[in-house]
Formats: C-alpha cells, structure tokens, sequence
C-alpha cells in the first residue's frame, strides 16, 4: 500500500532528522490497517498520513535494546545507585532546587508530594533536562509498534506501543506541531520528565500557565506534571515513604512476599510474622510491601515501601529505579540544606 497521492508540503513537514542509513517504512498490511483504523475513528486524512510514515525509518537501536540482556550479569542495587546518585546528579539537583524553588514549594503545597521526589524523578530521568533523548519520537514509536523484537511479551508490548503511537498522534494534532519533529528516548518517551505521549495527554499540566504544556522546554511544566502523576497515582499526602528492614537468619522467606504485586499489602504484623523484621519508627497503622535489592553476589537489601513508594513504581516498575528516585532527592536536600527530609 503505496501512499495514495505525492505528498505535498501541506501534508507532512520537513523531514531532515531521518539518519540516511536508517531504512524508511514500507506501509505494510499491520501499519495500512493501523493508518486505516486512525484515519477513520479521527477523521484524519489518510494520505496525510501516508506520507508520514513513508518517511518514517526503522531504530534499529530501539529493536537492539528493547531484547533481553544476555550478559548474564546479576541485578546489584549498589552498583546501580553509585552510578545513579553521584556527583554531577546531586549538583546539578542542587542548582535545579535553588532555581525553581518557588515552583517545587508550590506543587508540593497543591499535589502533596514532597520536592525532594520531584527532584529525585528529573534527576534521574533526563539530569534536569540535559539528556531528554536523540531519537526522533516517530520512528520509535512506529518501530516497537510494528518491528518489536522475538520476545515472550511481544504481543502486548506492540500493543502497548500501538496505542502510545496513537497518543502521540492525536497529541501533536492536538498541540498544531510536526510529528517528525520530536525527539526523545528509544522508547518514545518525551521531554524533561520522560513521559510517554499517553503520560502526556492524560497527566501532564501547564504548571508556569503559560497557555500551553511543554514539557521538552519547561522545567515549570516538567515539576508540576511529575506532581500530578504521582498524585494521580496514589501518592497520599503526608505520609512516609519507605523504611530500613531485614529478613531474619534461617528464616526462608515466602514467595508471597517477592509476588505482591505493585501495592502495599501487609501489616507490620504480618511482615513480622513472615521473617521481616521492620524498623521501629515504621507506623503501625499502615500497609507495606517488601522491597527486595539484590546485590549480586553480596546478600541483598531489603526495604519496607508504603503506597508512596509503590506510586513512583507506577512511574518506572523498577525496585531500583524508585530507591534511586528517593535516594537522590535525599541526597541533593543535605547538599542543599545540610540535612535530611523530613
């Protein structure tokens, strides 16, 4: 299915970003029916579209990362976090706190999550906006959605993929700008704060009320939208995020434990009983899951998160993404105040 028509400059914008050894699309039956189905249920001008994704290219670096690791090496949550909260990170956190104070002061007041997670999530995500990504958003997106590597999840992760496509779609129609322009990570994610387009469309917020949200090139919008994700996510005002905990000597630990789900489910009481000793300061009142940070061939860590914590882990699944986050946003308020959050 060749586009139905020569495309014309009203049609599609300028395209110079495609890398001339990258393979441009031919518009296949899965990606005809994918423009078909869009066209329709939008009203969107088909051969507009076709001559999008004629000059759409294949990432192959998003195929490539998206497999499986096959190096055989074993998760280590210190190797991890040194690479994670170092230096150039908390400097930069600090730099970003001071210049946006009043911003991260007023998306604490108005969505209940704390600055220094705020802090924590773009330091981690893009280093305050220095690294948002160099592949064009289009492309990769359109790769996972129709190219997605032999994987067990390859089903449900190219429809994943397909309806982010659509997202970002509908979001640039909606925003009047040039899909082709917009670059981010492999995995198509956007701006400051790594958002998918569905992210976008659904949660992000024009926090400097400047009549429009860009989270490519405002840290205002990037705070408040961060903020409101959370929120959005279970993120309850006031309470605590995580404790200090440890699994008892020749106790095996159940598999319950490891299988919980993303969500706080347990008691203290309950995790007492179950090998976990918990730290004394953790509230009695609330629920908990166990947070397992294996460390290769040294015995694993092991933390007790409440719904906060399992709210970041809507953000990114990863235990050691969410123990960066905090553990970063922790270490850039001593630098900047010289102690620790509250």
């Amino acid at each position: 299915n060749e586009p139905e028509a020569a495309c014309s400059s009203s049609q599609i914008s300028d395209v110079s970003g495609i890398d001339e050894k990258d393979i441009p699309f031919t518009i296949e039956p899965p990606l005809a029916e994918f423009i078909d189905h869009f066209s329709s249920k939008y009203h969107d001008d088909k051969n507009r579209l076709n001559c999008l994704f004629s000059k759409t290219s294949i990432n192959h670096t998003a195929i490539r990362l998206m497999k499986p690791s096959t190096s055989g090496k074993t998760k280590n949550w210190q190797a991890y976090r040194q690479r994670m909260v170092e230096p150039v990170r908390i400097n930069a956190g600090v730099r970003f706190w001071n210049t946006y104070e009043k911003y991260l002061d007023r998306a604490e007041k108005q969505y209940g999550v704390p600055a220094y997670i705020i802090v924590g999530i773009l330091g981690i995500e893009t280093i305050y906006g220095r690294d948002t990504g160099r592949f064009r958003t289009l492309d990769a997106l359109t790769t996972l959605a129709f190219y997605y590597p032999e994987t067990p999840n390859k089903a449900s992760r190219q429809e994943f993929f397909r309806k982010e496509l659509e997202q970002f779609l509908l979001l640039t129609t909606q925003n009047h700008v040039d899909p082709s322009g917009i670059y981010g990570s492999y995995a198509g994610a956007i701006g400051w704060p790594q958002f998918m387009p569905g992210s976008i469309r659904a949660y992000a917020v024009d926090f400097d009320e400047d009549g429009k949200i860009d989270l490519e090139n405002s840290p205002i919008d990037a705070i408040g939208s961060v903020a409101n994700f959370l929120k959005q996510h279970g993120w309850k005002t006031g309470q605590p995020v995580i404790f200090p905990a440890t699994a008892d000597v020749d106790c095996p630990l159940p598999a319950s434990l490891f299988n919980q789900g993303l969500k706080a489910t347990y008691s203290l009481k309950e995790l007492n009983t179950q090998c976990i000793s918990t730290d004394p300061d953790a509230p009695d009142n609330l629920l908990y899951g166990l947070v397992d940070l294996p460390n290769g061939s040294y015995p694993a860590e092991y933390r007790i998160g409440t719904d906060n914590f399992f709210a970041i882990t809507q953000y990114n699944r990863s235990y050691f993404y969410a123990m960066s986050v905090i553990e970063l946003g922790k270490k850039v308020f001593l630098e900047k105040t010289g102690r620790y959050p509250a």
